[in-house]
This record gives C-alpha cells, sequence and structure tokens, in this order.
C-alpha cells in the first residue's frame, strides 16, 4: 500500500554498484529503511543529493510492517535546502547533529511532536542570518525535551550542582560521579535558560563551550540506551578555532 509521507534523511549508504539504503526518519513511521534502486547511475532520475544528512523530503512509499528494507515510489526535496550544504559552518553543524540523531533516534514509530519540533527547526537553522555558533548546544538541550529527558530548571545559589543521572540541580555533590561542578552547572543552568531562542550567543569562552558540549553529550549517554561513539563534534571544534 502507498502512504504520502514527510521525512528527514539521517543517513546513506551504498548498495552494490548503483544502489543506496538510505535511512530516514518519517512522518509516518518513524525510523525506516530504504533501498533506493539505480540513483548511482549516469542519467539516474533521482539525484544523490537528495539523500545527504538533513535534507527535507516529501516521499511516497510502499510500507510494510515489521519488515526490514522498504521501498519508495516517489521522493523530492521539499522545502529544498538553500544554505546548509553550502554554508560552512551550517553544514558542519549539520553533521555533527545528523550524528547525534542517528544515535538518539530508533524508534519505528510515529512521533509527531518530535518529528515536528526537527523538520521546522532544520528549515529555521538554514534560513537563520547570521548563524549561531550555539545553535548545536541549544539544539541539544531542546531536543532532550522530546526524547523525554529535559532537564529540572531548579538551579539557585543553594542549588549549585547538576546531577547528571537525576536531571537537577542540587545541593549536595552525589555519592556518584555524574554531576557538574559550580561553574559548570552555571553555564549548564544557563544554556537551559536560553534554548527557548535557537539564535541566541551563549557569553562564554571557546573552552568552557568544549566543556559545555562534552557535559551535554554525557547526559545524553546516561539517558540514551546505545549512545556513544559521538565523534564529529571534534570536527565543530576545529571549524570555530
Amino acid at each position: 500500500m502507498l502512504h504520502k509521507t514527510r521525512g528527514i534523511v539521517f543517513s546513506y549508504t551504498e548498495y552494490r554498484e548503483t544502489s543506496l539504503i538510505v535511512k530516514i526518519y518519517t512522518e509516518l513511521f518513524g525510523i525506516q529503511s530504504y533501498i533506493v534502486n539505480g540513483v548511482r547511475k549516469k542519467n539516474a532520475k533521482l539525484n544523490v543529493g537528495w539523500f545527504q544528512p538533513l535534507t527535507l523530503v516529501e516521499l511516497v512509499v510502499y510500507h510494510k510492517e515489521r519488515h526490514g528494507l522498504q521501498r519508495i515510489s516517489e521522493i523530492r526535496p521539499m522545502p529544498p535546502l538553500r544554505d546548509i550544504p553550502f554554508d560552512v559552518i551550517k553544514s558542519t553543524i549539520t553533521l555533527f547533529l545528523n550524528e547525534v540523531l542517528c544515535k538518539a533516534i530508533k524508534e519505528e514509530e510515529e512521533n509527531q511532536l518530535l518529528f515536528e519540533f526537527l523538520f521546522n527547526t532544520i528549515q529555521l537553522f538554514d534560513v537563520q542570518q547570521p548563524v549561531s555558533k550555539d545553535f548545536h548546544l541549544l539544539f541539544l538541550i531542546r531536543l532532550t525535551r522530546y526524547l523525554g529527558f529535559y532537564p529540572i530548571q531548579n538551579y539557585n545559589a543553594d542549588q549549585t550542582c547538576f546531577n547528571l543521572i537525576d536531571g537537577k540541580f542540587q545541593s549536595e555533590i552525589p555519592l556518584h560521579p555524574y554531576y557538574l561542578n559550580e561553574k559548570s552547572a552555571t553555564h549548564f543552568s544557563n544554556l537551559i535558560f536560553q534554548s527557548a531562542d535557537l539564535s541566541g550567543n551563549l557569553n562564554i569562552n571557546s573552552e568552557d563551550k568544549k566543556i559545555l558540549l562534552e557535559n551535554i553529550l554525557e547526559y545524553y549517554r546516561l539517558h540514551v540506551a546505545g549512545f556513544f561513539g559521538v565523534k564529529s563534534h571534534k570536527v565543530l571544534e576545529q571549524v570555530f578555532e
């Protein structure tokens, strides 16, 4: 049966000589893998560029429940991305966020709120001028709301330690090693406050931003099963230096 749905391309791998296996986060079916035949032929009707990370697409698909590889009947970029593919900073941030999303989202089911957040936010980032170099940090905190572990913002003068496991600020250092000290917790608290505005910029130096990003990734590792091995943020750091 054919279904029309929107999607966000997560990744692709080459398959045989001319085909691709593409992982797409769809509006109707969550994460799905599709085989796309002949796309790497010389005069193919489909463009390989349509399958770059976080490309927004409109597609018509054949869908079978509990079936490994699905098939695509029609696909097109919608809306086409204007800046992300050509802007070095935006494309580097996009590659990093794509790696995080691939590791954090695994459900083969509809999640309308999460899908709308991702689809709309990618469009926003594509046209954002000037680009916020802290977009990825703000985005990662906003994303936790849709993944189910948004941190409790209860920071105050008495609660300056952030418990990464419990996801809240507290006055005493926990009995486990997964917490942020006062300085890191303060930056984390400010990030939570500012995450409502994805165009904002954090008023901290580059070294503190690196530490903040590592703290966020540690927070993800503690709350998302199988979340490990993120590496592309190192490239991000080099671009921003």
